[in-house]
């Protein structure tokens, strides 16, 4: 690795650092807020926890990531740092950035409100809508499937439609999986772990710094979610501020990472597939959830305890074994999806895809049964 490139990774590691600093050090204020208001995650059959845990973490996150984004991008064009050039379409990249801060914070204002005094999910609804218009509007959508369903290019009639179609896909997936200490930000890491080192590789640095600095806000709230104890007033949830926020940052990225235009990054045959690979759990996990919902007439956006978590939980697991097994199955769905559409066509891969989600969901039910025939045997019994 040489100077230049040493230095285009300082241009990363730096405001990284800086977020994960300032998120470390506003926690502990939120919490303190959070209790002195009495502003707590209501307590319910279907929630996992037993204590008033405050739920506002995510309001760290939003303003962390906009404000470190916005000095980064001065500092790199405005200072000349060194002799550096990120050799990035500025005309192209920077309006889709200010546009996705303008979504951030549409965002952040409708999750706070929700946080605090609840606000209706068709509210939300037309939110999230809203702030997925403004990715085409930037001229970012999803211009090509790269031989999806053997369909190459799309007109954006059609592709900017889809565009907003997946943003609301994405924020309310990864909303729906934030229901385990951890598993949320966790797998929202990974995703975005992944994401950055691949737009680095290809030169995309401005994407790669948002995309790491979304990770620094993360750890130490990950830390306080999963570490925390609500004894010692130390444990936070992200409520759907953070959920709302993190899903409108990935789809920023994917669909980013997805388009085929050469200003953002190379040309790449599995760029899609790659792409939505850091999405495969909470997008096929909802998916399953809303399908069962219709299939047995339930309301469809009503919560109930089907999700990927809620079985792993039935089937034996403890909190923590659930949350470490879909990290590693998210991080090798990434890594199997990074390697294979190299070598495999993209439709295979999709389908290979599919049946280790339906081979796995096969195995947990399995080991469901089995656990409540056994829980069934012990009550009889006794």
């Amino acid at each position: 690795m040489n100077s230049l490139e040493i230095m285009k990774w300082c241009t990363v590691m730096v405001p990284f650092l800086c977020a994960m600093l300032l998120s470390w050090g506003m926690m502990p204020y939120i919490l303190l807020i959070s209790y002195k208001k009495r502003l707590f995650d209501p307590v319910d059959a279907r929630k996992l926890h037993q204590h008033i845990i405050p739920r506002l973490g995510g309001v760290a996150f939003a303003p962390i990531q906009c404000c470190i984004l916005v000095i980064a991008l001065v500092c790199i064009y405005k200072l000349n740092i060194g002799e550096l050039d990120l050799q990035v379409a500025s005309w192209i990249i920077l309006p889709s950035m200010a546009l996705m801060v303008c979504g951030l914070v549409i965002l952040f204002m409708i999750g706070i409100g929700d946080d605090l005094i609840g606000v209706s999910y068709k509210w939300k609804f037309v939110a999230q809508i809203m702030v997925g218009c403004l990715l085409p509007l930037s001229g970012v959508w999803i211009n090509d499937l790269y031989g999806l369903g053997f369909i190459i290019g799309l007109p954006a009639w059609i592709g900017m439609p889809l565009t907003v179609f997946v943003v609301v896909l994405i924020i309310n997936a990864i909303n729906l999986i934030d229901g385990l200490d951890g598993l949320c930000s966790g797998v929202v890491s990974i995703g975005l772990l992944v994401l950055g080192g691949l737009f680095a590789s290809y030169g995309a640095w401005l994407h790669a710094i948002f995309a790491f600095i979304t990770i620094g806000v993360l750890i130490p709230f990950f830390y306080f979610n999963v570490f925390g104890t609500s004894r010692r007033r130390r444990r936070i949830f992200m409520g759907d501020t953070g959920s709302m926020t993190l899903g409108f940052s990935m789809a920023f990225l994917v669909v980013s990472f997805a388009m085929n235009n050469h200003f953002i990054k190379p040309f790449a045959d599995g760029a899609i597939v790659v792409a939505f690979s850091t999405l495969i759990i909470p997008i096929m996990d909802v998916a399953r959830v809303m399908f069962v919902r219709w299939r047995t007439g339930r309301p469809i956006f009503k919560p109930d305890r089907n999700h990927l978590h809620h079985k792993l939980l039935r089937a034996g697991l403890s909190r923590h074994s659930a949350l470490i097994f879909i990290l590693v199955i998210t991080l090798l769905f990434c890594l199997f999806n990074i390697v294979t559409v190299r070598y495999i066509s993209n439709n295979i891969v999709v389908l290979m895809d599919l049946l280790f989600w339906i081979a796995f969901h096969w195995l947990f039910n399995r080991l469901e049964k089995r656990q409540m025939i056994i829980k069934l045997q012990l009550f009889i019994n006794l």
